[in-house]
């Protein structure tokens, strides 16, 4: 089959700044790339759908992780299919990108050197007569407060965007509800200030669960229990390296295959740094399951030095 690609983007991103990289990547490029450009929300989902529907083999999503988010989403809702997702990594936290390598394999020196394809895992998620994929990670409670934080934080980026968020987080969404939740067959029922699901390795990037893996059939998953602001800021150096201590008083992982949530009030769940419900629409009741091997990705593999 021959390769065809197409790349989406916000036209309007960063003041025009993502649309000034995509054209200038696609003029550079040695292969043809059809641009895509999306002209309201949601629309990279729509396009992701109708590139498979067109033949396109190679689609990129050319953003953060919100845009790698709607154009999974569009490729997924017309499986089966060949196509596989690429990602110009051009957000804030970038997560799925370092995921697949492609935060690396972005660089100028990297940009046009052979990728390889594979089959990777996507969470599917349940709830409130809603249905929705992710492919690197589901944040709920505090995790979503975070992310509705830093969507106020315009003059930061990465880390330091989400380190900002926390610390506003912090001030204004302090609760734990009580939850019944059940990894796979184990059964967690206290009150939950956080829950981290992820594919990948990163949640706002932060390296949450650093062994995860996108291709193992399972989730890596934080629980958060009662805690306190000073235990939060005393676990923030290990959430930046990845090491969070285990066993912990107030955080619990787990590796699995499902998870069930039911929740004592209504919920704010974000996938991929995009919402999924808020507490106003009521939904407390979840289940989030992996599906092994289910979307095709890029992924690039730094060559070795030396």
């Amino acid at each position: 089959m021959s390769s065809r690609a197409c790349v989406i983007y916000n036209p309007v991103a960063g003041r025009g700044h993502a649309a000034r990289v995509v054209e200038s990547a696609v003029r550079e490029s040695p292969d043809p790339i059809t641009l895509m450009p999306t002209t309201h929300p949601g629309h990279a989902e729509e396009l992701a759908a109708d590139a498979v529907l067109q033949g396109f083999t190679r689609i990129i999503a050319a953003g953060g992780d919100g845009t790698v988010h709607e154009v999974a989403n569009g490729m997924l809702r017309v499986m089966p299919h060949e196509a596989a997702l690429s990602v110009w990594p051009l957000g804030s936290g970038n997560d799925y990108a370092f995921a697949t390598g492609l935060l690396t394999g972005w660089k100028p020196e990297y940009r046009y050197l052979p990728r390889r394809t594979e089959l990777v895992d996507v969470g599917r998620i349940t709830g409130g007569r809603k249905l929705r994929y992710f492919v690197n990670g589901m944040g709920l409670g505090f995790n979503a407060a975070v992310t509705l934080e830093s969507r106020k934080i315009s003059f930061l980026r990465g880390m330091a965007l989400y380190g900002t968020a926390i610390m506003r987080a912090m001030i204004w969404h302090w609760v734990a509800p009580m939850m019944r939740i059940a990894f796979d067959a184990t059964i967690v029922e206290s009150p939950t200030f956080g829950l981290t699901i992820n594919v990948g390795q990163r949640e706002g990037a932060f390296p949450l669960t650093p062994k995860a893996s996108l291709t193992d059939g399972l989730f890596d998953c934080i629980h958060t229990n009662r805690l306190s602001r000073i235990g939060l800021m005393r676990l923030s150096g290990a959430m930046t390296t990845g090491n969070i201590p285990q066993p912990h008083p107030h955080v619990t992982t787990h590796r699995c295959q499902s998870v069930e949530i039911q929740a004592s009030v209504p919920v704010r769940v974000h996938l991929d740094g995009e919402f999924f419900c808020q507490p106003e629409e009521g939904i407390t009741n979840l289940r989030v399951e992996t599906l092994p091997g289910h979307l095709r990705v890029e992924r690039f593999d730094p060559p070795a030095i030396g």
